[in-house]
């Protein structure tokens, strides 16, 4: 697990980094969100197909590992709110197969997901929220949590160079997650002055 998330973290880490600082040093401020149309060339058409179906498989991914603890903590409160009733906690056999379906779990989740999905079409500033998303999760998800767990398995002193080390990184990484946080606040901000319901910025 400690060699696929390094593997993880660093090879994500560089492909962003140099997104970042080469389209910041070619184009400044005028750098687009999306590199491949952002410039206004659609062509090759199998490259720009090839990249959004990665980004797809990403996302389903992504909101997937983000909303089940959502799903898992409303259907738990619901069954311990009302565990007599049926729509929350039967399971229903379909006519082939193995696997129980859950009506409450059914009906929850797709609500979920089309809610979701309406709020995207609504508020299109894909760019600027994905990056304050990632910005509101980088800092806890992969770099907190991961150092305090290290520091209190490993048992390192408080105070001795590796856990001096160890915070620096830390509040260095959370100074970048407030920074970019902020970032994708003022490009909210600038966006909303030209929002129209629907349609892509």
């Amino acid at each position: 697990m400690k060699k696929a998330s390094f593997v993880g973290v660093t090879t994500t880490t560089i492909f962003y980094v140099l997104c970042g600082c080469v389209g910041y040093a070619a184009f400044g401020n005028n750098a687009p969100g999306n590199f491949l149309t952002g410039f206004g060339f659609y062509e090759p058409f199998w490259l720009i197909d090839f990249a959004n179906v990665c980004i797809a498989v990403h996302l389903i991914g992504a909101y997937q590992v983000f909303a089940q603890p959502i799903f898992g903590f409303v259907e738990k409160y619901s069954s311990e709110k009302w565990p007599e009733s049926k729509f929350i906690n039967a399971e229903y056999i379909p006519f082939m197969g193995d696997h129980g379906i859950n009506m409450f779990r059914l009906v929850w989740r797709t609500a979920y997901v089309v809610v979701t999905a309406l709020f995207a079409m609504i508020f299109p500033f894909f760019n600027d929220f994905l990056g304050l998303i990632g910005a509101a999760s980088f800092y806890p998800l992969t770099v907190y949590f991961p150092i305090e767990m290290h520091i209190a398995q490993a048992k390192i002193p408080k105070y001795s160079f590796t856990w001096m080390w160890l915070k620096i990184l830390s509040w260095a990484c959370l100074v970048v997650s407030l920074v970019a946080a902020a970032g994708s606040l003022q490009g909210l901000a600038t966006d909303v002055k030209t929002y129209k319901p629907f349609k892509n910025t």
